[in-house]
């Protein structure tokens, strides 16, 4: 892995805060919304994080992580609509859960390859991208979200209306 330039160590950080702050929001309230502290400190995190994703090409071209980030910057989107509008209508609630949950999981995928394939420094678990245990934990965070979504989506469905 290349070595890390000052603005991956912000987008680093950023990451790290809206991954604890996302987390904790979804223990907390069992939704993302801006209408929490943790929840808006969550998204400006994300934002912040898939913009300056955007930035960093120190493989020379446009990679997964870049796509990951506009994927995120796409949910945000939608989720922003689905909280700030009437677009979406009685489904609003349901699409913002799927649309911020959904940016936490784009965040992991990064998180858990980056941290296999950097830590330990000098000696990291993982040598390759193509390792087979990512393409598993992939799967699991894909697992994880759907059960997540889906148990959020119980949630919400069974709270009176907004």
């Amino acid at each position: 892995m290349p070595e890390m330039i000052p603005l991956g160590w912000f987008h680093t950080v950023m990451g790290i805060v809206a991954l604890a702050s996302g987390a904790f929001t979804l223990a907390k309230f069992k939704e993302i919304t801006p209408r929490t502290l943790s929840g808006l400190l969550y998204l400006l995190a994300t934002l912040i994080t898939a913009g300056t994703a955007l930035m960093i090409f120190q493989r020379g071209e446009f990679g997964p992580g870049h796509a990951l980030a506009v994927m995120t910057l796409a949910a945000l989107t939608v989720g922003t609509i689905a909280t700030t509008s009437n677009v979406f209508g009685r489904f609003a609630r349901y699409l913002r859960a799927i649309s911020y949950s959904a940016t936490l999981l784009f965040h992991a995928i990064p998180a858990v390859t980056d941290g296999l394939l950097r830590l330990p420094v000098g000696n990291p678990v993982l040598d390759s991208i193509e390792s087979p245990v990512l393409k598993i934990l992939y799967a699991a965070l894909l697992l994880i979200y759907l059960v997540g979504v889906t148990l959020q989506l119980r949630w919400i469905y069974r709270q009176p209306s907004l």
